[in-house]
């Protein structure tokens, strides 16, 4: 009898959900919610998002999962929203085999996120926290009920959407340090080029690692009649952190707008996790603006009023069609080597039975995880809502990610939800594993191969592509007036460096010298002027360069010619002998008697300003006379008339004296050909032109930038 009904019931509540399908016309969209509670009963109970593992029996907010539901009478899909800090893709699974079961929807129509709260109920371990027992089977059943209660009586419907922009409640907590201010892993190597809020010291940092992205989308969604009935949001800001049991700004923004929209309706108001991986909300750039009273509460209004704001202006539509994908693969870990587990090994046999009570141990325990486990299976997902598209990743995401996929979707109303179907750690793209940090220590929290963070956005674009039936956008970069005034001069080579990632720094000259980009840069930071480069509707975009150069071969380049460049140096004054090479032309490895090299000096002479070096003694350098500020941007050019060599600062001439032409073919931006104190900071917009700029031409470069 009990198996009986265990089979009986769910058939009939699939015939009961298929039912509600009948009536479905033609393209008319269905939509449902649900919000049920899933606030532990037993406490005090694990919590994660620390190094070691902690308990809070306390409950500030009770916390929720929330479930938004739509047909259009061929395809049914789930979007499910959860306030917990990450779940695991095998209690996904079985969820959506449950769910799948009550309701006859796919599993893989099913999407379930995380909000990242670092104050929710721990389902999956993660460093020293393990899940908590007790709270897992009670979160599977909640989150099946949820499914079930959202696609249980779907109603006709019609979404929108909107986006605004929120750059005061989000910034980046990746930085890079200095090269002499590298620090240790936790096994014991001086590894740490990058790390989360190295910002807070500005002696000991750079610049930030990559970029923000501020934008708060949302889809909404009402009934025929002009009733609202939910709005998803997606916002890439980490996590604001709250004592005790807590769902964080998510739950407070959700309450909030609610408030604003319907509060005494069945309106259900959500926040999903947007690429948050190197975000946090402090500004470092801007330590002036950093409120360290600001309660969780005013950022959580603030966020939501922005949201309110936007959400008038939003068209809306009824008739659309529905899609949605998945993708499975396979990801190799990042595993021990033999010192490195034998390591391990030693320090769990004096932990014995015990959890893990400091850093050391926390990471000697993940590597035997790691060892165990050798491989892991992560899921990727794509839907597409009429003109509204939603990708996914199982990770904690760099903003950067986050901005590729939404650049090359297919639709421009896209949105991206990370820690969806799976808690599988940090992603760094490939090149900023390179600077070490936090964020890549192979633990599970950030233990996939170098290679995760490409597979999985492309899985997520090409998803995209199959949902929407289109292809994937190209990255074309518009041109402003001040690009349009580099072109007027018909440059031989021209690297704008909006590239999201190398090795190749694209030529926009027409005439294909294409640069090459080498380890030791990151991407996608802002440039200088937006407007003035790409037009109103597009931001600047630039790289970092942290020891790497860009390379080329020049092989006409005569005895007159002329290199432009934005320039912006991230390194102190007092730091080294030669702040940076910004520029070079010599021989690949080595230091001849031939090249010529620009930069900026440091505590060997000429600190703070242009300095121009022929060959290899430093002893005749041709200095310029202003200082240039750390962290501002200002406009270089170096001008060749035969031996007379100029340099111009922001459109003042700067330095003039004689040099020795040079007829070496290999130029380098972002470093000198010896690799020898290479620059730290930014470079865009680089020019090089055949013959001898005169001062109006550098000025007009420079005013039509408006800088």
């Amino acid at each position: 009898m009990f198996r009986a009904y265990n089979v009986i019931i769910p058939l009939l509540m699939l015939f009961m959900a298929l039912a509600d399908m009948r009536h479905v016309q033609g393209g008319q969209l269905l939509a449902g919610t649900a919000v049920v509670d899933i606030t532990p009963e037993k406490l005090p109970v694990l919590v994660n998002g620390g190094m070691t593992s902690r308990s809070l029996e306390k409950i500030r907010t009770r916390v929720y999962a929330r479930a938004l539901a739509f047909s259009d009478g061929e395809t049914r899909l789930v979007i499910v929203i959860v306030d917990s800090c990450m779940m695991g893709r095998v209690l996904l699974d079985d969820v959506k085999a449950l769910a799948a079961l009550q309701t006859g929807i796919p599993a893989s129509q099913i999407l379930i996120s995380a909000t990242h709260a670092h104050s929710a109920p721990a389902s999956m371990g993660c460093l020293g926290t393990d899940a908590d027992s007790d709270y897992v089977p009670y979160l599977r059943d909640r989150l099946v009920e949820v499914i079930r209660q959202a696609t249980s009586k779907p109603v006709p419907a019609e979404v929108g959407f909107a986006r605004t922009q929120a750059p005061d409640y989000t910034a980046v907590r990746q930085w890079i340090r200095r090269p002499d201010r590298i620090v240790e892993d936790p096994f014991g190597n001086k590894t740490v080029r990058a790390n989360m809020h190295a910002g807070a010291n500005w002696d000991d940092v750079t610049g930030e690692a990559g970029p923000e992205d501020p934008e708060l989308s949302l889809i909404s969604v009402r009934t025929m009649d002009g009733r609202p009935m939910a709005v998803l949001a997606n916002f890439s800001m980490h996590y604001f952190g709250d004592s005790d049991i807590s769902a964080d700004y998510f739950g407070l923004f959700s309450d909030a707008l609610k408030r604003r929209v319907s509060s005494d309706g069945d309106f259900v108001a959500m926040m999903s996790h947007g690429c948050s991986g190197d975000i946090w909300r402090r500004d470092y750039t801007k330590p002036e603006t950093w409120n360290p009273e600001l309660k969780i509460e005013d950022y959580s209004e603030g966020l939501a009023e922005l949201a309110f704001a936007a959400l008038k202006d939003v068209k809306y539509q009824s008739d659309l069609k529905i899609a949605m994908a998945e993708e499975r693969m396979t990801l190799n870990y990042r595993v021990p080597d033999r010192q490195r587990l034998e390591w391990s090994q030693r320090i769990l046999k004096e932990m014995v039975d015990r959890l893990p009570k400091d850093q050391v141990e926390v990471y000697a325990r993940e590597q035997q995880f790691l060892h165990d486990a050798q491989a892991t299976e992560v899921v990727v997902q794509a839907l597409r809502i009429g003109d509204i598209a939603i990708a996914t990743t199982p990770n904690e995401t760099y903003a950067v990610t986050g901005l590729k996929i939404k650049a090359a979707s297919p639709l421009r109303n896209t949105m991206v939800i990370e820690l969806a179907n799976g808690g599988d750690g940090y992603i760094p793209p490939p090149e900023q594993h390179a600077f070490g940090g936090y964020n890549t220590w192979e633990a599970r929290s950030a233990g996939l191969e170098v290679s995760a963070e490409p597979k999985i956005a492309q899985a997520g674009i090409r998803l995209l592509e199959r949902v929407t039936g289109q292809s994937r956008r190209s990255l074309n970069v518009p041109e402003g007036v001040a690009s349009e005034a580099i072109r007027s001069l018909r440059p031989a080579a021209w690297w704008r460096l909006n590239e999201f990632d190398g090795p190749l720094a694209r030529d926009s000259s027409g005439h294909h010298r294409h640069g090459h980009l080498e380890p030791g840069i990151t991407y996608y930071l802002e440039g200088p002027g937006s407007a003035a480069f790409c037009g109103p509707m597009s931001v600047n975009r630039c790289p970092q360069f942290v020891g790497g150069r860009l390379s080329a071969q020049l092989e006409d380049l005569s005895s007159q010619y002329s290199i432009c460049l934005w320039i912006w140096n991230g390194m102190p004054d007092n730091s080294r002998e030669v702040s940076g090479w910004m520029y070079s032309r010599d021989h690949d490895h080595g230091l001849s008697s031939f090249g010529e090299h620009l930069g900026i000096g440091g505590t060997s002479g000429h600190s703070g300003k242009l300095i121009f070096q022929s060959g290899s003694d430093s002893a005749g350098q041709l200095a310029g006379r202003t200082m240039i500020a750390r962290w501002t941007w200002n406009h270089v050019a170096l001008v060749r008339d035969g031996e007379t060599v100029r340099a111009y600062l922001n459109g003042n001439l700067e330095l003039e004296g004689k040099a020795r032409q040079v007829a070496i073919d290999q130029l380098f931006l972002g470093g000198r050909s010896d690799n020898s104190s290479n620059w730290e900071g930014r470079l865009d917009e680089i020019a090089i032109f055949r013959g001898v700029l005169s001062e109006a031409d550098i000025r007009k470069l420079l005013l039509t930038a408006g800088l």
